[in-house]
């Protein structure tokens, strides 16, 4: 019998976040992603959602106690290598958030601070969010906010124009705030682009190969017209890490995950479920993204021949 040869680990990384039923976005998502990537997920789960493709019903968060129990078991028997953080729920599963990362700082983090889910259901309150923003956000490594997550969090009103960018750098540092991208999918150009602004050395990091002055980085990209979008937040904060979880400094890690991104998008519409037609009308649905992308449009390709 051939005995298999050993293999170089996988790039291990952490995702705390949330159960998507309907796998578009959440753990779901982040699960397609860091494997779609190249790397291994492991998974705390902060909250378990009722949701479909027409927007989140309910969210019921776990006990602290569940969290803690989760992250304390991972690592006690893993090696990670970055830590990606999505939904949180509430703030008390915040608090254990924070006490967790306190004792592991040298784990690079990325935060994708949602607020809002894309059905305009509130998933922090007033008060968790300000929790976020005194004890979790001062952890972080690279924090991923769209422009309305940006203009809650820093209480501004950026429309979203490349001539902001410059004073978007220098109040992120006034504030001290982490290493941010600012997503492009809300702003006003007509590329999405994204804004990486480097506030922070960190030494958790790979510095970066080129440009080591530069402190913004533009990420442009065609819009892609599809109402298959749910999830993208999730996706590229998660490919992000990954690349972190690789060693990549963060513009290349950045440019990778936005790659890998877009290539979701353009084949989103050739990745979707077995749906139910409800009445006369077809409902307005909004389905995740295709995480093996390539993979399930050459099969498209091969069924249509």
């Amino acid at each position: 019998m051939t005995k298999p040869t050993i293999q170089t680990p996988l790039a291990t990384v952490l995702t705390i976040a949330g159960s998507d039923t309907s796998a578009g976005a959440g753990i779901q998502a982040d699960l397609k992603t860091i494997h779609a990537v190249g790397g291994y997920a492991l998974t705390a789960i902060t909250a378990v959602t009722a949701q479909n493709s027409q927007g989140v019903q309910q969210v019921y968060p776990v006990s602290t106690q569940q969290l803690t129990e989760q992250l304390d078991s991972l690592l006690s028997d893993y090696e990670i290598d970055t830590i990606k953080i999505g939904m949180l729920a509430n703030a008390e599963l915040i608090n254990v958030v924070v006490s967790f990362l306190q004792k592991h700082r040298h784990i690079p983090v990325i935060l994708d601070p949602i607020l809002l889910s894309s059905s305009g259901k509130n998933l922090l309150d007033k008060d968790a969010i300000n929790l976020l923003k005194e004890h979790l956000i001062p952890l972080i490594t690279l924090i991923t906010p769209n422009l309305p997550e940006l203009n809650t969090l820093l209480k501004t009103d950026f429309k979203g124009q490349a001539d902001d960018a410059l004073e978007i750098l220098q109040l992120l540092k006034k504030k001290d705030w982490p290493n941010t991208l600012l997503k492009g999918g809300h702003t006003a150009e007509a590329l999405a682009i994204d804004y990486l602004f480097i506030t922070q050395q960190n030494p958790q990091i790979q510095p970066q190969t080129e440009q080591q002055s530069e402190e913004v980085f533009a990420f442009p990209a065609q819009r892609i017209d599809t109402q298959n979008s749910h999830g993208t937040g999730c996706t590229l904060s998660s490919a992000i890490a990954t690349q972190l979880a690789f060693k990549r400094s963060l513009p290349e890690a950045v440019k990778l995950a936005k790659s890998y991104l877009q290539n979701t998008l353009m084949t989103a519409d050739y990745g979707q479920p077995n749906v139910k037609q409800i009445g006369t009308n077809e409902l307005i649905r909004h389905g995740g993204l295709n995480h093996f992308g390539q993979k399930a449009l050459t099969f498209y390709n091969d069924e249509e021949e």
